[in-house]
C-alpha cells in the first residue's frame, strides 16, 4: 500500500482557495469555511485536503485556483491584529498571522519589525498605518502584493523598495501610509534574511538629520 503523499504549502493554499471560493457562492458558510481552513493549513497530507473539498465543485484549476495559488490569502472575520504598539521597546510580527483590514502602528521611541510575507489579509483593501515618533518600523511585504505607498517624514526618512516584485493585478491591495517625525521606516520585498534577536530600530538617516540640526 503506497504512503500518503505529503502536502505542500501551494497544495494547502489551492485547497484553500477552493474554500474561500465555495463561501464566495454560499456553497459553505463563513463558520465552516474558518473551520475547514483551520483544518487545511494543519493538514499534513494530499488526502486530507482532498476530504475538505470533497463535496465542492472541481471547478477549472488550470487558469483559476492553481494560478492564482501564489495570491496572499485574504480571510475576514475576528481575530487579526489592530493595532502594534512600541513604546521604549519592540514589536515583533512576523510568520502566519492576520491583517486588520485597518491597522494601525505606533512607534514611540521604539520599533516594530512586520513581517507580512507569510501573513494574511482581513480584506482585499487593506490600510496600514505606521506612525514613528523618534522611533521606526521595518516592513517585509510578499513578492506578489500590490502596495501603494504615502509617506510622510520631518526631521527623519522613510526608505521604500519595491521594485522587482510581480505583483497580482488581480489580488488584494496594501495602502502603507508611512508618517515618520524624527525616525523612518525601511520596506522591502520578499522575506527578512536572518535577523533573529535584533530590535528594530530608528533609520540611521534620521539621526543623521538631528546630528546636522544639534551642531
Amino acid at each position: 500500500m503506497d504512503a500518503p503523499l505529503r502536502a505542500s504549502d501551494a497544495d494547502r493554499e489551492v485547497a484553500a482557495e477552493r474554500l474561500r471560493e465555495a463561501m464566495g457562492d454560499g456553497r459553505l458558510t463563513v463558520p465552516e469555511l474558518e473551520e475547514r481552513l483551520e483544518t487545511a493549513y494543519r493538514a499534513q497530507t494530499t488526502a486530507e485536503l482532498d476530504l475538505l473539498v470533497a463535496d465542492l465543485p472541481t471547478g477549472a484549476p488550470a487558469v483559476g485556483v492553481a494560478a492564482r495559488a501564489g495570491r496572499v490569502p485574504v480571510r475576514g472575520g475576528p481575530g487579526a491584529t489592530g493595532w502594534v504598539v512600541a513604546v521604549m521597546g519592540g514589536a515583533v510580527r512576523r510568520g502566519r498571522w492576520r491583517l486588520a483590514p485597518s491597522c494601525r502602528v505606533i512607534n514611540l521611541m521604539g520599533g516594530a519589525d512586520l513581517d507580512l510575507t507569510d501573513a494574511e489579509l482581513g480584506a482585499d483593501q487593506v490600510e496600514l498605518t505606521v506612525i514613528s515618533v523618534m522611533g521606526g518600523s521595518r516592513i517585509r511585504v510578499p513578492e506578489s502584493l500590490a502596495v501603494e505607498v504615502s509617506k510622510l517624514a520631518l526631521m527623519g526618512g522613510n526608505e521604500v523598495r519595491l521594485e522587482g516584485g510581480a505583483t497580482d493585478p488581480d489580488g488584494p491591495v496594501l495602502h502603507l501610509r508611512l508618517i515618520s517625525i524624527m525616525g523612518g521606516a525601511d520596506v522591502r520585498r520578499g522575506p527578512a534574511a536572518a535577523e533573529s534577536g535584533r530590535r528594530p530600530e530608528r533609520l540611521r538617516s534620521g539621526r543623521r538629520r538631528r546630528h546636522e540640526l544639534d551642531r
